[in-house]
């Protein structure tokens, strides 16, 4: 009996002398790295260097101000370089930022770029008319006329459906969404490629949205 005793304080004193659990504060972005400051450098085509200046206020707030990331215009290099603070919250707010810049870059609107900066869903997936089929003269200008549409109309109604944004420029095609949505986007764009007509891929669109919508 008093050796169960003695066993009972033992075991109680071994308890009590055990340290505390350390409680460590998280990381800052900058502490994250070393202490070392993050780079990301974005170039701009000569076709949006005069929407960025138009735009520049548009693009410059929300990263500097929500992301708390330091943003500039390098005139030299004709490049937009991003840079991580001291108070950056997050260390991926850099590439965020980053993959802002380059959508309005390939031709988005800031309304609909911003979006990167808000959701992690989302992202801009790029392809080329030739990676679908190999079209040459007249049958490439009418492909891509079959994109757009009359005035837009089917490039709106894929967008609309499939709660994507497309930028059709020159035989390059983007696509900014959810992967699902781009999915969807990108087999309705590559059936106009192949030669389908509008109205046949309206009718397969409206199928694969209410399947995706239950």
């Amino acid at each position: 009996m008093a050796e169960t005793t003695q066993m009972d304080v033992e075991t109680a004193t071994q308890t009590a002398s055990l340290p505390t659990k350390p409680i460590f504060k998280p990381l800052k972005a900058h502490e994250m790295s070393d202490g070392k400051v993050q780079f990301r450098k974005i170039p701009v085509p000569p076709n949006r260097y005069t929407p960025l200046k138009k735009a520049w206020l548009d693009i410059y707030t929300p990263v500097y101000d929500q992301m708390k990331v330091d943003i500039r215009m390098n005139l030299k290099s004709r490049k937009v370089e991003l840079k991580t603070r001291a108070d950056t919250p997050d260390v991926s707010n850099l590439q965020k930022s980053a993959d802002f810049v380059h959508a309005f870059m390939l031709g988005f609107d800031i309304p609909d770029a911003v979006a990167l900066l808000r959701m992690d869903e989302l992202y801009v997936e790029s392809f080329e008319i030739k990676d679908v089929k190999t079209l040459k003269g007249e049958h490439l200008s009418r492909a891509i006329g079959r994109l757009s549409g009359k005035g837009g109309k089917t490039r709106f109604a894929i967008e609309n459906s499939t709660k994507t944004r497309i930028v059709i420029a020159d035989t390059r095609i983007h696509i900014l969404g959810a992967f699902t949505n781009i999915k969807v986007a990108r087999s309705s764009l590559c059936s106009l490629i192949m030669g389908s007509p509008a109205g046949k891929v309206y009718s397969k669109l409206r199928n694969v949205t209410a399947r995706l919508s239950e």
